[in-house]
């Protein structure tokens, strides 16, 4: 799926690209046109029947026919570019092998670098007949050649035969692949599974006893940093800063010398670069600049550079193959070209991890309790922060959350048939985005049940500079404002810590006063250090929640009664050394709380809950989804 998703954006990239720069496209064409018909290289340049190949050099509007070692003629190829085509080599490629031509209705060209023929042969593997394997466990095939296998064909939990597509391999070289059994779908039972490559030759897999695995695992993807760039490199403009070098021909000419071992992976598995710059163009090459790596230039568009949305491009790199491979030792290895800057470079591995993978889940801000309907260009739903409210506000958001809301994504769920959202300050000076967002924006998602999700991300609009002053406000029509939430990930197997309260250090250590008193937000008197929105306060009534807390002196003292001082928690204070206090290891405690059944829950919404007693000062009030 991972990959269909990068296929896709790569080729939305391509539209994108085609449909705003038209009038570029034309120039490319005419310049690939006057250069005249000619063949820079090819990949790669070891081959097998219906393998997929590219062929980079100029002139290819005009292509007709591609002619390859042994009389075979192509016509069906995809032309990508003035200087790029795309084809499957044809049956036929002599052992010999030899050049490729390329025609046009009036000229021909015939390539430098010879083809050759493949032949793939497996010699073992990493598990023996009668093993078992378990879904989610990487199998090691080993021979040569490869690199021309494109799929193992296994079967799924229903019998029914499946293929892994080699984009999904594990790792993919020329002595040696490695795939992951399917962690689920797959037949729990003892069969014999198959290698296909793209020429139809068929390998059979040892015979294995296949078991899906335990539930809740999950795949995870581990970066392994190979080098960082420490800001002391900058932009590229065709310099040779970025060049990287292998321990044993180390030359002080490097920016950073590669480790032997690590040198070696580089060469045989796929690592990725990350580049900084709003239109790279990312030459690959050797360090005397002798050999490209594809035999051309990478820039956006190109499916091996991934635009991350956030400045910067993830580009594959996988040298096996690639004439480039031959000369890397004694020549190095150089990022070059123009308008980016390389941050870093790093191999990633999918690895099994045992429990559930990572978790959205909603944050909720504020809901609607159904006090507040459509909206007609109203002032109804506006939101203050709680360091400038006005009575204005249908809710005060705490400074904890607004900051969050200022600089974080948020979600509103709207009701309405055809909203009409205007997302801007209480004073309707600023509107959020600069327009009013309907159906139709890719902001706003139809639920399918007469309700509407909008994502909201204020930070980098002019509206965020003055909603501390001016507030927040939705309004609009045709539409009611249900919730606001936020989607916190969650690792998997992890509860996840929601924080009720968090001290700002305006209230010191506990002596007997009366300082650290909490309350609803509906009983509020402002007396109370904070009052808890509705739904927090039923978790601080009837759930399980933790206090914890600085340890001020050689002897503390815990005492959770009211607000009235009538009612303590257990019955007792809770002194040094009992039991439910957990010492932290670093000048704190942690006490577990829960009220169900206990007297004082029947007169905290009244009298309002105090933490008092002696020698600690509480930090953090929190609970665990």
């Amino acid at each position: 799926m991972k990959n269909i998703f990068n296929y896709l954006g790569a080729l939305l990239a391509v539209a994108i690209i085609g449909t705003a720069f038209t009038s570029c496209k034309d120039e490319d064409e005419a310049l690939s046109a006057n250069l005249g018909l000619g063949i820079k290289t090819f990949f790669p340049t070891k081959v097998v029947t219906n393998q997929p190949m590219t062929i980079n050099g100029s002139g290819f509007f005009s292509a007709t026919e591609i002619e390859f070692p042994g009389g075979g003629k192509v016509t069906d190829f995809e032309v990508v570019s003035g200087d790029m085509i795309r084809v499957n080599a044809p049956a036929g490629i002599p052992e010999e092998g030899g050049h490729i031509i390329v025609r046009s209705a009036d000229d021909e060209v015939t390539s430098d670098l010879a083809l050759t023929l493949g032949h793939t042969n497996v010699t073992g593997f990493s598990k023996q007949p009668g093993d078992g394997a378990t879904g989610g466990e990487l199998i090691t095939v080993y021979g040569s050649d490869l690199e021309f296998i494109n799929a193992v064909e296994l079967l799924n939990a229903d019998s029914v035969p499946q293929l892994i597509d080699h984009k999904d391999f594990y790792r993919k070289g020329t002595s040696n692949l490695i795939f992951r059994v399917p962690p689920k779908d797959i037949y729990k039972g003892t069969f014999i599974g198959y290698l296909h490559t793209y020429d139809g030759k068929t390998f059979p897999l040892p015979e294995l006893a296949y078991e899906p695995t335990a539930d809740g695992g999950h795949m995870e993807i581990v970066k392994t940093t190979i080098w960082k760039n420490d800001g002391s490199l900058g932009e590229i403009n065709w310099g040779g800063d970025y060049r990287f070098a292998p321990a044993f021909n180390s030359t002080g000419e490097e920016c950073y010398t590669v480790p032997e071992d690590v040198w070696e992976k580089m060469k045989t598995e796929t690592f990725y670069v990350t580049v900084k710059g709003e239109n790279p163009q990312i030459r690959v090459t050797s360090g005397w600049w002798s050999t490209t790596w594809t035999g051309a230039d990478i820039q956006p568009g190109n499916e091996l550079l991934e635009d991350l949305g956030d400045g910067t491009y993830k580009l594959a790199v996988t040298l096996a193959g690639d004439p480039l491979l031959d000369v890397v030792d004694a020549q190095h290895l150089l990022f070059t070209g123009a308008g980016y800057s390389v941050e870093e470079i790093y191999f990633e591995e999918e690895i099994w991890i045992d429990g559930p993978g990572d978790q959205e889940v909603p944050v909720s801000v504020w809901k609607n309790d159904g006090s507040l309907g459509q909206i007609s260009w109203g002032g109804d739903y506006r939101f203050a922060p709680a360091f400038n409210s006005t009575g204005e506000e249908c809710y005060t958001v705490p400074e904890d959350v607004w900051e969050r809301l200022k600089t974080e994504t948020f979600y509103v769920t709207v009701k309405g048939e055809n909203p009409q959202i205007r997302v801007t300050s209480g004073w309707w000076s600023t509107t959020w985005t600069g327009a009013d967002i309907q159906p139709g924006n890719e902001l706003l998602e139809d639920l399918g049940d007469g309700t509407w999700r909008l994502t909201v991300n204020l930070a980098g609009d002019p509206l965020v500079d003055v909603v501390d002053a001016q507030h927040l406000l939705f309004t609009g029509a045709g539409y009611s404002v249900e919730e606001i939430y936020f989607i916190d990930i969650v690792p998997g197997g992890t509860p996840k810590e929601v924080v009720l309260w968090t001290n700002d250090g305006s209230k010191g250590s506990i002596s007997w006063g009366g300082d650290y008193r909490f309350s609803s937000e509906e009983k509020s008197t402002g007396e109370e250090i904070y009052a808890f929105p509705a739904d927090a306060w039923e978790i601080i009534k009837g759930g399980t929640f933790y206090l914890t807390a600085s340890m001020d002196a050689d002897w503390y003292n815990l005492r959770i009664t009211t607000g009235w001082w009538s009612t303590t928690w257990t019955g007792a204070d809770i002194g040094k050394g009992d039991e439910r206090l957990v010492d932290n290891g670093d000048g704190t405690f942690t006490l577990e709380i829960n009220f169900s059944g206990d007297a004082i829950q029947d007169v905290l919404d009244d009298q309002h809950l105090l933490f008092t007693g002696e020698g600690y000062t509480p930090l953090k009030l929190y609970y665990f989804e």
